[in-house]
């Protein structure tokens, strides 16, 4: 079986420091990965990487054995969460999905208020983003996330700031998103998603591995 994702001999440093070291993994279409370390260890750099980001300093990413920084800018179907998730705080949840929706054409606006329904809010309110909890936010960077139904995911600690019962729904939007085809890399301290992984990689000062070798 072909790897959806390849990536061969990446290196990356920031201001002297290593925070790519010699990366090694290939990654398979409808499949779960997990990325686990502390802060600092790499994970959202690898996750910036494979986005198209950053630039590699040497080595290789495929994606679907097209070389992402000379066939291809970025991966050509993404969903991004990537640290702070950057929203338009003076719009409604449903004002900025729709917005940026737009960009692209792919889905219309009743598309917009079921994906905000599935994250748990209410595509009727009025308030703007800035008055929202760090959890209804996080939910909302998870909505713009899915909503046009994308071929990768990329998602930097999807759970922070969510309750148990946002941490259930999150569980079961990952999972739905896999069933649906979709390739997840998911970097979390949440060991609950780790259940969900089909492989686990622990990140440390740059360097990868797989946690159950």
């Amino acid at each position: 079986m072909n790897s959806y994702i390849s990536i061969s001999g990446a290196n990356k440093k920031l201001n002297g420091i290593k925070v790519l070291d010699n990366i090694e993994l290939s990654i398979y279409k409808g499949t779960i990965i997990g990325l686990r370390g502390h802060n600092g260890s790499g994970k959202t750099m690898l996750l910036r990487a494979i986005a198209g980001l950053i630039k590699l300093d040497s080595g290789s990413i495929f994606i679907e054995d097209k070389h992402l920084g000379s066939d291809i800018s970025f991966p050509p179907s993404m969903g991004l969460i990537i640290e702070n998730v950057g929203l338009w705080n003076y719009m409604s949840g449903f004002e900025c999905l729709s917005m940026l929706a737009k960009i692209k054409g792919l889905i219309c606006d009743r598309e917009v208020s079921n994906v905000i329904k599935r994250v748990g809010l209410d595509p009727t309110d009025k308030r703007k983003i800035r008055k929202y909890s760090l959890g209804m936010k996080q939910r909302l960077g998870i909505a713009q996330a899915i909503m046009e139904k994308p071929d990768l995911l990329l998602l930097d600690e999807p759970t922070i700031a969510l309750d148990n019962e946002g941490l259930s729904l999150v569980n079961d939007i990952l999972l739905s998103e896999k069933q649906r085809g979709a390739t997840l890399v998911v970097a979390s301290h949440s060991e609950d998603i780790e259940d969900l992984c089909d492989n686990v990689y622990v990140m440390n000062s740059g360097s990868l591995k797989e946690k159950y070798e």
